[in-house]
């Protein structure tokens, strides 16, 4: 039996690959103040670029919410937790690279993946945190485990270097980029020591070494408990643009075209 569906639309050449939807933003009788996690920072990352004229309203793409009819085309219910409908009804996709940049491990995609080989799994985190699953770090393919207070001159060179690694050992078709901002300094559930400009830069560091191999990347911006992060999010997404990193018709851009090198020419 054919499946209808309206979750997929036809996206004009004049809108933007950003995704957003004012639902993103979660309110509850004022609670959502009381949370150390800003629930609606993702509008006023959307409403910075507005000021800075980046975004209109007509440029951007609303997600649709996929009904649980959709979700089990691919999926039985236990399984909708998963992603691996990205291989059923993407076509062109069959190999995956997740790189988590977010202060924690990534262990619920971890154990998703545990045995799918078609998916490589990046994770760079603070490892004294939460939540230290063991079983789940043997999905991770590169596994950068950092200490207490890290700072942006290391930080930026495990990135860069791991990340030429893991797209040498398994070049995807598409590269899901968590881009935690948790790793923000001051940020006490991640306990790392990233300045907001480390941040920005650590995002054009992904962004070039990626799309300079000709792969596409989804970013998803992930965690960060401080109210600053939506600022450090539009600055980041602005610097991003500056550069033809990303746009409705963004060029492949090399790993080391820039003023400043993003790593050094020989990476051992």
């Amino acid at each position: 039996m054919l499946h209808t569906t309206q979750l997929y639309q036809h996206v004009p050449e004049t809108r933007w690959p950003i995704v957003y939807s004012p639902r993103y933003n979660i309110t509850f009788m004022g609670l959502e103040k009381l949370h150390p996690f800003d629930a609606g920072k993702w509008g006023k990352v959307i409403n910075f670029l507005k000021e800075e004229k980046l975004l209109s309203d007509s440029m951007l793409v609303e997600a649709r919410e996929a009904s649980e009819e959709d979700l089990l085309v691919v999926h039985t219910r236990r399984y909708l937790n998963e992603l691996k409908f990205l291989f059923e009804r993407v076509e062109g996709i069959s190999r995956a690279t997740i790189i988590d940049l977010d202060a924690h491990q990534g262990n619920g995609h971890e154990r998703d993946f545990m045995d799918d080989k078609r998916v490589y799994i990046m994770d760079v985190y603070n490892r004294h945190i939460y939540p230290g699953d063991r079983f789940a770090k043997q999905a991770i393919r590169r596994k950068v485990e950092l200490e207490w207070g890290t700072e942006d001159d290391e930080y930026l060179d495990k990135v860069g270097r791991n990340i030429e690694k893991s797209l040498q050992e398994h070049l995807p078709d598409v590269v899901v980029y968590n881009a935690g901002t948790d790793i923000l300094e001051g940020d006490r559930l991640g306990g790392l020591s990233i300045s907001p400009a480390g941040i920005v830069k650590r995002d054009e560091l992904v962004f070039r070494m990626v799309r300079g191999r000709h792969v596409p990347i989804l970013m998803v911006t992930s965690g960060g408990y401080q109210k600053r992060t939506a600022r450090i999010i539009a600055d980041s997404i602005l610097n991003l643009f500056g550069l033809g990193l990303i746009g409705p018709e963004s060029p492949s851009i090399s790993a080391q075209n820039s003023d400043t090198p993003l790593l050094p020419p020989a990476v051992p």
